[in-house]
């Protein structure tokens, strides 16, 4: 198997990840993965495509991620692993869509629109 090129989107984040086979280091955009995301749950969302396959350190990854914020990239990077977990094996697919890792997740930010304070909050309304 030679290096997997897969791209995973999460609201204004992009990342592109190369898989292949190794012992399980991950570097995200010239860093070691824990060095970039210091929480728990980001680093558990990263993982989690691996753990639902039973194919943890069984490949190497080189992550570039760019645009959003932490939380959004670190889910950007999880849709791309499932994406490249299920170009390796068309069986792990079975698991990782009811797990909606495949999916992606349409939702954005709403735009500010002119005459109201947000996207959806007015000024206060006087009547008087």
């Amino acid at each position: 198997m030679d290096t997997i090129h897969k791209i995973g989107r999460r609201k204004t984040s992009v990342a592109r990840i190369y898989m292949s086979k190794g012992k399980g280091d991950v570097m995200v955009n010239g860093k070691k993965v824990n060095e970039y995301f210091t929480t728990g749950p980001l680093l558990y969302k990263i993982n989690q495509a691996f753990e639902l396959t039973e194919t943890e350190k069984q490949y190497d990854l080189k992550v570039n991620v760019l645009g959003g914020g932490i939380t959004g990239q670190a889910e950007a990077i999880r849709m791309a692993i499932a994406r490249a977990l299920c170009e390796v094996d068309a069986e792990h697919r079975t698991t990782l869509k009811p797990e909606g890792l495949l999916t992606r997740d349409p939702r954005m930010v709403e735009r500010k629109k002119f005459g109201q304070k947000k996207a959806r909050k007015k000024f206060q309304f006087s009547k008087r």
